[in-house]
């Protein structure tokens, strides 16, 4: 048996057909015997459809969340993979790297490297502003930024949850640091402490759990770390390292709306709509996506496009 590689974690609410196209096109441009993927679900809509789709991608470890903090360190104490991909539920992949040249990457540059993005490519980066350098890996050319002096706010955010690889070693020391080491606090203001949960007030809610680092979805898991990783850059790797953009947001809703999100949908595209047509065998077209090729790693409804295929058994 291969031994697993990658702790793939992906989070996703309300969109099991967007789901499913995230599943289906990271298993076709990456290896899928080297995957482990974790799929914290919150549950809330649309229950027999992601009952389905579980039991067609059976090898994932379903977590659902209870309390988002808790479940998800429980995860990464867990995972006994070399690296992290975070994953959410309405990304699409389009490309691949070689995961020899990922792996290679770390290896070769061991305390240089925070992350291997599949987020950029030079074309992407080409008005940025940022210096980019090239190096040859495994007889393949990857290219690197310093995000400690990025030019924009993409390429100084090291620390995103949508398509980036990180050591497992990273990834717990951030999450550690970015949370309160008080025993006192953590029992008072987790999450799902007595405390915090007399706490009416949504906005001083927010504030205590930022203040003390206990993130609470999948947005306060991205940006609370991050900005974490921005104040302590000098205790951080320096450089971003990345081959091409393989991977791209198609924003047509939204289903968490505790932190600003882009979304480019219409009455169409809301969330029940889109399983009313996930339920009659139509799936996003994830070859229009490679055939579209975006250029950036996010994108709209220019992207998004439903095909409809056979059985539900050979969807």
């Amino acid at each position: 048996e291969t031994k697993k590689a990658i702790s793939n974690i992906v989070f996703t609410k309300n969109r099991p057909m967007q789901l499913d196209a995230y599943l289906e096109s990271l298993y076709r441009y990456f290896p899928s015997e080297l995957i482990q993927t974790y799929i914290i679900y919150k549950e809330e809509l649309f229950a027999r459809e992601y009952e389905r789709l579980f039991d067609k991608f059976s090898d994932s470890i379903i977590v659902r969340e209870g309390d988002f903090h808790r479940d998800l360190v429980h995860v990464l104490d867990h995972v006994q993979t070399k690296y992290i991909l975070f994953g959410v539920d309405d990304v699409v992949f389009f490309d691949s790297v070689d995961f020899n040249v990922i792996d290679r990457t770390f290896v070769e540059q061991k305390d240089n490297i925070f992350g291997f993005t599949l987020r950029f490519s030079p074309d992407s980066l080409k008005d940025s502003g940022d210096s980019i350098t090239d190096h040859t890996v495994a007889d393949e050319t990857v290219y690197r930024l310093n995000w400690k002096i990025g030019q924009t706010i993409h390429t100084r955010y090291p620390f995103e949850v949508s398509c980036s690889f990180y050591t497992t070693e990273l990834v717990r020391r951030i999450v550690n640091n970015t949370m309160s080491g008080s025993t006192l606090v953590r029992s008072m203001f987790m999450p799902d402490s007595f405390v915090t949960g007399r706490l009416k007030n949504k906005r001083w809610k927010r504030k205590i759990l930022k203040h003390f680092g206990f993130f609470f979805n999948p947005n306060t898991f991205e940006s609370w770390p991050c900005r974490w990783c921005q104040r302590h850059s000098e205790q951080l790797p320096d450089y971003t390292y990345f081959q091409r953009l393989c991977g791209c947001a198609i924003q047509v809703n939204m289903v968490n709306t505790s932190t600003r999100n882009r979304h480019d949908g219409t009455d169409e595209h809301t969330v029940e709509a889109l399983n009313d047509r996930y339920k009659n065998n139509y799936r996003v077209d994830i070859d229009f996506v490679a055939e579209s090729r975006p250029r950036e790693p996010g994108g709209g409804r220019e992207f998004f496009r439903l095909k409809k295929v056979g059985t539900r058994d050979d969807a």
